[in-house]
């Protein structure tokens, strides 16, 4: 197929269709779980099994968004999302956490979902940039998670 712009279309990227299929098998484990307690817990320990799995620099900032999340917002459960820590609310991802080696891009991304109530005005960020996680970003971190449950 060819676009307007004459460039063809070539499909999911490998990295793309890798993270569906971590999608469809998170979806098949989770359906398995026995209690609400359990599969809680197990879904934040596939958490910090994905975050553990990261390479040194994406690990590192996963862990300290993971802890600000967890802290911050203690009504989000942590899951996985496409392969990806999230954390959500009645079952609604409303944040998550991209690696930046996940679709090999030059950073990671905090991104917000349409339950985050980051509402400003008409026009408002839903996914940001990260290259490391700072004490300053660390605060703006656990300004947008208390604000996207509040």
């Amino acid at each position: 197929m060819t676009s307007t712009d004459g460039s063809t279309y070539e499909g999911f990227t490998a990295e793309e269709r890798a993270a569906a299929k971590e999608h469809a098998e998170g979806q098949k484990k989770a359906a398995r779980r026995g209690s609400r307690a359990d599969k809680a817990a197990e879904a934040e320990q596939d958490v910090l099994t994905k975050i553990a799995e990261m390479e040194d620099s994406d690990r590192a900032m996963a862990e300290v968004v993971h802890a600000v999340v967890t802290a911050n917002a203690p009504a989000l459960a942590p899951k996985l999302w496409y392969g990806m820590p999230a954390y959500a609310l009645d079952g609604k991802v409303v944040c998550f956490f991209q690696s930046a080696a996940k679709f090999k891009s030059r950073y990671a991304t905090l991104g917000f979902n349409d339950p985050a109530k980051l509402d400003e005005g008409t026009m408002w960020a839903t996914a940001f940039a990260l290259t490391e996680v700072t004490a300053e970003a660390e605060a703006r971190i656990a300004a947008l998670v208390k604000q996207a449950v509040s």
